[in-house]
Formats: C-alpha cells, structure tokens, sequence
C-alpha cells in the first residue's frame, strides 16, 4: 500500500470518526461542535487563515482591519458549521416539516416557471452559505435537480460525500467529463446546479473581474446556455442568526449574442450576480481558497 493510500484511508477514518459524534448530537449541539472546530482550525491552519486575511481584505478595502479579522474569524466558525451540516445532510426527513422548520425559502416558483419551457434549467449558485443544502430541498419541492462537481482526490471521502448528496435522488455529474452529461441532464428536463465561483485554468475560461479583482472563470455554462438558448435562474443558501437557512431564486436569465465577445460579457454577468451574492454576508463564502490566480504581465 503507498503513502497515498494510506493517508487517504486514515483521512477517511477520521472524517467516519467525526460524522459518528455529530450524527449522535442534537443539530443544536452539533452546529455548536462545527463552530468550535472552525474556529480551532484558524490556528491549526495558518495557511489558510492568511489566505483567507489576504483574500478578504484585497477584496474588500472598504472595511476596517478589525472588520476584515471579525469576518475572517466569522468565517472559519462558518466553515466549521458547514462541514458538519454536511456530515448530517442526509439526517433531513422527506416528507416531514424539516423544511419548514429549516428553511425560508423565497421564488422557487422561478425555478418551475424555467423547467416549464423544457429545456432544463441552469441553477447558477457559489461555495455560499449552505448551497448543499439545495440537495435536500430540491427534492422536496419536486424539482428534478442533478449537481456538477468535482471529485474529491481522496476516492473514500468522495464515494462517502456523493453518498450523502444522492440520498434525494440528486444526479451527480462529474465535472471533469465535460458538457455531455450535463446536456443529458438539462435535456431530462432536469434543474442542473452549477457552482461558478472556482478558478478554472485557461482554456476553457475568461479572465473576469470578481471584488474589483481578475479571476479566471468557464466559460462552459455561457456558452452552453447561449447555444441552446438554456435558462439560468440564480439561487443561494444564507445561513441565518437562528442557524435556519434563507434560500431564494432570483429573475431568470436566458443569454444572448454569439462569439467569443458575448461569451465573455455574459460569463461577467454571471459573475456579478455570484458577488452580488456573497455581498449579503461575506462571511459565508469561501475565502479562504485560491480564487485569484491570473498573474500580472511583466512589462
């Protein structure tokens, strides 16, 4: 056995381990685990926790230093509470109140009025709030939904993760098998949730202004949706004070214009409305990756 594998199975074991005592706990005393975790890996991860500082504060040079250390701090308890809401997603009960009791959810009718014209429907979101949560409640308002994501490298973790997003039926589609099965997907007239907020290498991906910032970005869903006249409807996950969930769909959008000019334009669009998002509580978004790689040309 490698070293690889082997890291992997002990990674493996130790997320079975966790998911073990936040399944045992009430959701109330488990949120509260998650929060302490996130705020122990500000230190155990400085890495990251710099990042995260340096992200946040090129980003947003409108806040104080202590408002950027606030929200970096707010933002790793955040991460915290995330990872395991994630470990318990499959502890939400079809056909019971959980939806109710959890969530607030506003416009989702947009979403059935896109599926109504049968083309599938792009559901446009980010790494924001508690976005896996729309797993459980796609199902229960009855819309068909499949996610494209990328595979994990830790091939356990990753077969334990799907397990927990395919236990409402979601279709998951591997990012890195191209545009195919999506199509498939939305042809199934199915509600396909793409995350748009990852760097993505060239090519394959524009240079976009993100928080006043370049960040490269596919370029797969404008051109998907502007060939096959595919609509797009935007929807987000806010964590809430009360730790429910405020989740709302915003206007339709069906993408215009054709050649490599409009790809770029409508990739920005869609970009706005990602930072239109995370602008509610920048908090909640995922700081602390590398979102911004585009290197300055040398002159």
């Amino acid at each position: 056995m490698t070293s690889v594998a082997i890291k992997h199975r002990a990674e493996y074991l130790a997320l079975r381990v966790i998911a073990v005592i936040v399944r045992c706990l009430s959701r109330k005393k488990a949120l509260a685990f998650g929060r302490v975790a996130g705020f122990l890996a500000m230190k155990v991860l400085p890495g990251r926790y710099h990042l995260a500082k340096e992200n946040m504060t090129r980003a947003l040079p409108e806040l104080s230093v202590e408002e950027i250390a606030e929200n970096v701090r707010k933002n790793f308890a955040h991460a915290g509470i995330s990872g395991v809401e994630m470990l318990r997603l499959d502890m939400f009960k079809p056909g019971s109140d959980d939806i109710q009791r959890y969530f607030d959810c506003e416009n989702i009718h947009i979403i059935r009025e896109a599926l109504a014209l049968n083309k599938g429907v792009i559901l446009l979101t980010a790494h924001l709030g508690f976005w896996e949560a729309g797993h459980f409640i796609m199902s229960e308002l009855g819309i068909p939904c499949a996610a494209v994501a990328k595979p994990l490298k830790n091939p356990f973790s990753d077969r334990y993760f799907e397990g927990l997003r395919t236990s409402f039926g979601t279709e998951m589609l591997n990012s890195r098998k191209g545009a195919r099965r999506i199509l498939k997907s939305l042809g199934d007239n199915r509600a396909v949730v793409v995350l748009l907020d990852q760097h993505i290498s060239p090519p394959g991906s524009v240079v976009t202004k993100f928080f006043g910032r370049k960040a490269y970005t596919t370029t797969a869903i404008a051109n998907m949706a502007m060939k096959h006249q595919i609509p797009i409807v935007p929807v987000f996950f806010l964590r809430q004070s009360d730790d429910r969930y405020k989740v709302w769909a915003e206007p339709m959008l069906t993408l215009t214009g054709v050649g490599e000019k409009a790809v770029v334009e409508n990739t920005q669009v869609l970009t706005n409305i990602i930072e239109a998002a995370v602008r509610k509580d920048v908090s909640q978004w995922f700081w602390m990756h590398k979102r911004w790689r585009v290197k300055k040309v040398k002159k």
